[in-house]
């Protein structure tokens, strides 16, 4: 094994690129097939008892994030995620307010000033039999 010609050479260093090329490869397939998602959010949150929300009520639920509201036609919740990008918007005291682009929401939600174009979503709230509620959000 003395001398080693330059088309020799050449091959070793040739298989050996290739192989490590294909070893790279073979660690990012195994990085995509091993990624772990994320858990979906949960769409069903619990409220808690009816009679923690007196008539005429809006608590800011910022876990979910909703404004639960008690009115005399029953219960209702408005998402506070704005429109215009996702932002989690602020109360204030004329409704909600953007503070990633300042869009203007009044207190049922629709668009005073934009950029958002449409109203904050509405969701739904159950009264369960026990007296408890539940807030739905719809999967997006």
């Amino acid at each position: 094994m003395g001398n080693i010609t330059r088309r020799d050479l050449l091959k070793i260093l040739s298989n050996s690129l290739l192989a490590l090329s294909g070893l790279l490869g073979l660690r990012g397939l195994f990085r995509f097939l091993s990624y772990q998602t994320e858990e979906a959010p949960p769409v069903e949150f619990d409220l808690g008892k009816a009679s923690d929300y007196p008539i005429g009520s809006s608590v800011v639920r910022p876990d979910i994030p909703a404004v639960v509201l008690h009115t005399e036609k029953g219960f209702t919740a408005l998402s506070l995620v704005c429109t215009h990008l996702g932002c989690t918007v602020d109360e204030n005291a004329s409704g909600f307010s953007c503070p990633c682009h300042s869009s203007r929401f009044d207190e049922n939600g629709h668009v005073m000033r934009g950029p958002a174009d449409k109203a904050l979503s509405h969701l739904s709230v159950e009264q369960t039999r026990d007296g408890g509620l539940v807030l739905h959000v719809e999967e997006s």
